[in-house]
């Protein structure tokens, strides 16, 4: 990858995308479900929704509660995530050289998240990645998240480049849908936390990768 790439940006969710959050949100999801009562779930059936946030979460291992139930679960079980936020998560294998490439190619790089900024600044933060985050937006940022196009488009402001100029990474098919909306070039991981009923490559993404690593052919090959 060389610095005459045409992409000046490569922005990433998060969850399932930049870093593997599963351990310690699923972990966080065991207690809830031990506090309230409820039976345990399968590590790789949590793990595989992640990527849909607390609520998702809870509508997974909760079902059919009332609305005022599911939002008092899903308050306390961010407290109980923020308690543990950072015991086992990780970049994914081959993420830590992918941004190191980024950086010495003179590109930016960010993150684009619908996960609340107490959360995502705190744990970009531990990991010693905030810093080198050239725009972090997190899903209260703005009053839209994704699949909403803003977000990306706010972050692509921010750093000065265009729509056009950036890659927008994710494992969701509302990360494609924004990135699409936004005009940027997108890239399905397909590494991330997916639904097993979920096809990720019927999603219109310009791009898919199995590995972090695959993001530098694509970078280069531009």
């Amino acid at each position: 990858m060389t610095s005459s790439s045409r992409f000046r940006a490569v922005l990433f969710d998060l969850d399932g995308t930049l870093l593997d959050t599963a351990p310690d949100m699923v972990a966080a999801l065991d207690d809830l479900l031990r506090e309230a009562g409820y039976d345990p779930v399968d590590y790789a059936t949590a793990r595989a929704h992640v990527s849909r946030g607390a609520l998702g979460l809870i509508d997974m291992a909760c079902g059919g509660i009332d609305e005022a139930h599911r939002v008092s679960l899903r308050n306390r079980y961010l407290e109980l995530y923020a308690q543990r936020l950072t015991r086992a998560t990780t970049l994914f294998d081959g993420m830590a050289q992918v941004l190191d490439r980024i950086e010495a190619a003179g590109l930016h790089w960010g993150v684009v998240t619908n996960k609340p900024g107490f959360l995502t600044e705190p744990l970009l933060d531990a990991l010693g990645l905030l810093s080198r985050s050239a725009i972090t937006v997190s899903g209260d940022t703005l009053p839209e998240r994704k699949p909403h196009p803003r977000p990306l488009l706010h972050a692509a402001t921010q750093m000065g480049v265009a729509a056009e100029q950036a890659m927008y990474v994710g494992d969701d098919a509302r990360d494609v849908a924004a990135g699409n909306a936004a005009g940027m070039t997108t890239v399905a991981a397909l590494y991330g936390f997916i639904l097993p009923d979920e096809n990720p490559h019927a999603w219109p993404a310009d791009f898919r990768i199995e590995h972090p690593q695959n993001l530098l052919a694509i970078l280069g090959q531009s």
